[in-house]
């Protein structure tokens, strides 16, 4: 790779940089339970946006949409946002380097609000947070990714992409940039050939070891 070009990494969120679905999955299992009466539905829904979730499970249901959102607002208020272990040294690591380092993801303005409101450090571990509103076409669309690019300037060949979701894999592998997959929320099995590299989470993780990685 040529050290001489801007090289950016662009994070998923929930499950890539905060231990957050495991919470979502209790959250969206009991929906299913109460509406849909349906088991296992917080895997079913895993990478999904709100609103794909409601397009997909909820299309009929106008008052049962508007409950889960004042819920779900309420639910993201108290979540613990606990950051996956070994990222806060990995994305110092990057800045040390000089590396773009961008948030990419489907959450709203008001839940990153109470994700600053816990880790008033946050903001300052990164060049830029780009959320749902961004963007017109949510993952697996690769929009996101691609406007993370274009605000950096730089280009797929010089951009690494980090997701655990089978929708967020699926946008970064489209948008060319060279992809990591987190098998924090779904088994190494599961996401194997859907990434140019697997890993369990960022423990010794460096930024030599990043761009060690070949396609």
């Amino acid at each position: 790779m040529d050290m001489t070009k801007n090289i950016a990494v662009l994070f998923d969120f929930d499950g890539v940089v905060m231990d957050t679905e495991t919470q979502y999955t209790v959250f969206w299992d009991e929906q299913g339970r109460k509406y849909l009466n349906e088991a296992d539905f917080g895997r079913r829904i895993k990478g999904q946006t709100l609103a794909q979730i409601y397009e997909n499970h909820f299309a009929d249901k106008a008052k049962e949409q508007e409950q889960i959102t004042a819920d779900l607002n309420r639910f993201e208020k108290e979540m613990a946002y606990e950051y996956i272990p070994g990222v806060e040294s990995f994305m110092s690591d990057l800045r040390k380097n000089g590396v773009k380092i961008a948030i990419v993801t489907s959450s709203n303005e008001e839940k990153m609000a109470n994700v600053y409101r816990a880790h008033p450090e946050f903001k300052g571990n990164v060049d830029r947070i780009l959320t749902g509103e961004m963007f017109a076409r949510s993952k697996p669309a690769p929009d996101c990714f691609l406007l993370g690019m274009e605000i950096f300037g730089t280009t797929p060949e010089h951009t690494y992409v980090f997701e655990d979701s089978f929708h967020g894999l699926q946008a970064g592998m489209d948008s060319g940039a060279t992809v990591i997959g987190l098998a924090t929320t779904n088994t190494r099995e599961a996401i194997s050939g859907k990434a140019h590299y697997i890993m369990d989470d960022f423990t010794d993780f460096t930024y030599a070891k990043l761009i060690a990685i070949h396609r």
